[in-house]
């Protein structure tokens, strides 16, 4: 047992990087993530995104992308190639959100492939 005035210093091998502005921690080089990896948070959010625009423009709340835009505050841009992420293939989508397996591809590789044929995009999305 340790004494009340003893000191126990534990050493954690992690570096703090910024990334996009804010800090990020980062494991050690040789560590190796875990068999239940999650996917991608900041994909998961635009696929989620991607089909509430869609659903709200399909119920005829917004005409078009410029107006849907406006109203959630982003660039019509943005917008336009983030709601293509609605449209991936039923297997990817699967696969994304149920199966939580990682893509090999980046959230913005990813909103262009979308507009592939759903039998490519499986094979572009996942490194089989």
């Amino acid at each position: 047992m340790t004494k009340p005035d003893d000191t126990i210093r534990v050493l954690i091998p992690l570096k703090v990087r910024k990334k996009n502005g804010r800090p990020k921690i980062l494991p050690p080089a040789d560590y190796r993530p875990s068999e239940d990896q999650t996917q991608d948070p900041h994909i998961l959010r635009a696929i989620g995104r991607a089909w509430g625009w869609r659903r709200r423009m399909e119920a005829g709340e917004f005409a078009t992308i410029q107006e849907l835009a406006e109203a959630v505050g982003l660039a019509e841009r943005h917008v336009s190639r983030q709601l293509r992420l609605a449209y991936l293939a039923p297997e990817v989508l699967k696969r994304l959100t149920c199966g939580r397996e990682a893509s090999a591809v980046s959230l913005y590789d990813l909103c262009f492939l979308a507009g592939e044929g759903w039998g490519e995009q499986v094979g572009q999305i996942f490194a089989n």
